[in-house]
């Protein structure tokens, strides 16, 4: 996983410990705003288009979950 990604996370919602919490979203600690605000520091920093159907709790829902998606869609464009 990407410490960048981490740096943005805290960013956004310091309170968290990114590296064992599996229910961002799920345990409401990143609403919706946040997750608007997460969207689009990923798609500047790593250089992606994140489309609607990607956003959805499974790939919020955890770091790991956040960095797959960021590889994923990157190897698609």
């Amino acid at each position: 996983m990407d410490n960048r990604l981490i740096e943005i996370l805290e960013e956004i919602q310091p309170e968290v410990d990114y590296e064992t919490c599996n229910d961002l979203v799920d345990g409401h600690y990143l609403n919706s705003l946040a997750i608007l605000s997460l969207i689009a520091e990923l798609e500047e920093e790593y250089d992606i288009t994140i489309p609607t159907v990607e956003i959805v709790p499974d790939n919020f829902n955890s770091a790991e979950g956040i960095w797959n998606m960021i590889q994923r869609l990157q190897e698609e464009e």
